[in-house]
């Protein structure tokens, strides 16, 4: 298993980057948005790996971040979900737009990813709502004692908002602190989440 590949970046394509690790040069499938993020040619990068055994061969998948190679990997394990549309769905939006969606049950957001009509967003949204709460799926995911802190309870919006948090690679007790400081009465998830990525960005 590649976690990672690191070195200077020695040619891009339109769907393709490859790295120059060691003298060893990796063909890396990249989505257009890390591909509009990528240094000039010759500057050094790196990206974390998803490699992809099929039928037909293997290649690997490379992301500027954990959390969208975390998402990347949930996407396409939803039924019919390929790595091409896993791609575009993160090319379309963010990581914590797409948890935001989940979250939300918004499947007119995840529509606005090529490839994905309204049946397809219905399924991620039923494959991965569930997934996105436990903490089989996630590292560091919500746990009984989170969810007794403070009377964030199993249904409450807030605890709904610390699962998105939390999912997106944010620490316990960060996610903590930020979503009692913004929730208030009658704030739905999405707003306590939109309001915690904003004071959690500066």
């Amino acid at each position: 298993m590649i976690a990672y590949i690191k070195g200077p970046l020695a040619y891009v394509s339109d769907q393709t980057a490859i790295i120059d690790a060691h003298g060893v040069g990796y063909q890396v499938h990249v989505s257009p948005s890390t591909l509009s993020r990528l240094p000039s040619r010759g500057g050094e990068i790196q990206l974390f790996t998803y490699m992809q055994v099929s039928e037909s061969g293997q290649s690997l998948h490379g992301f500027l971040t954990q959390e969208e190679l975390r998402l990347f990997t949930l996407l396409i394990s939803v039924s019919g979900i390929g790595p091409k549309v896993a791609s575009g769905i993160l090319s379309t939006l963010s990581p914590s737009q797409v948890i935001i969606a989940i979250v939300a049950d918004d499947a007119a957001a995840l529509s606005k990813a090529p490839g994905v009509g309204k049946k397809t967003a219905q399924r991620v949204l039923l494959e991965l709502r569930d997934k996105i709460k436990t903490t089989s799926s996630w590292e560091g995911g919500i746990d009984e004692q989170v969810a007794s802190f403070s009377g964030l309870g199993p249904r409450s919006e807030k605890q709904d908002a610390m699962d998105a948090l939390l999912a997106l690679g944010y620490g316990r007790a960060e996610a903590m602190q930020v979503v009692l400081e913004i929730a208030e009465e009658g704030m739905t998830a999405d707003l306590i989440i939109r309001g915690a990525l904003k004071k959690l960005a500066r």
